[in-house]
């Protein structure tokens, strides 16, 4: 039976592409609802808590996951588990925005929003990785791909 309920974003998906996103939504949900403690280690989490983050956690992954994770009762374990399962996105998630980052060219979009739209969401993907990026090194990463004949502008 299909999940009826809305979530608040987007269900981890069984192929991994959207864990990063997810780790760090689920972690701001649960803290907001006062149940960050059940996914940290040595935590004083009462049954209840536990309970809702249960429910919570299992509402927002896939259902190849949820079956997968059936006899799961602990957040903690589930969110343990889900960790050592798709954590490594970083090491490959990082190296792509790397590379897509070096390669991109101010000169290769049509207007300037398409560009502010890949630099965004290239440098999103490396905060989320753990790289820090600023806005200086984002303004000179545009500055300098541009065209020779636009040096002027640098």
């Amino acid at each position: 039976m299909p999940n009826l309920a809305k979530l608040e974003f987007a269900a981890l998906d069984i192929s991994r592409n959207n864990y990063l996103s997810w780790v760090l939504n689920a972690k701001i949900h649960l803290r907001a609802n006062g149940l960050g403690k059940t996914i940290v280690d040595g935590s004083d989490a009462s049954p209840e808590e536990n309970a809702k983050a249960m429910i919570f956690l299992r509402r927002h992954i896939h259902e190849a996951l949820k079956s997968e994770y059936v006899v799961v009762d602990k957040p903690l374990v589930l969110w343990k588990a889900l960790f050592e399962r798709y954590n490594h996105q970083k090491t490959v998630t990082l190296p792509r925005a790397r590379y897509e980052r070096t390669h991109l060219r101010f000169q290769d979009f049509k207007i300037v929003y398409e560009y502010n739209l890949a630099i965004h969401r290239i440098t999103s993907l490396m905060k989320l990785c753990g790289e820090n990026i600023s806005e200086e090194d984002m303004l000179e990463k545009t500055l300098s791909t541009f065209h020779a004949s636009n040096v002027l502008l640098q």
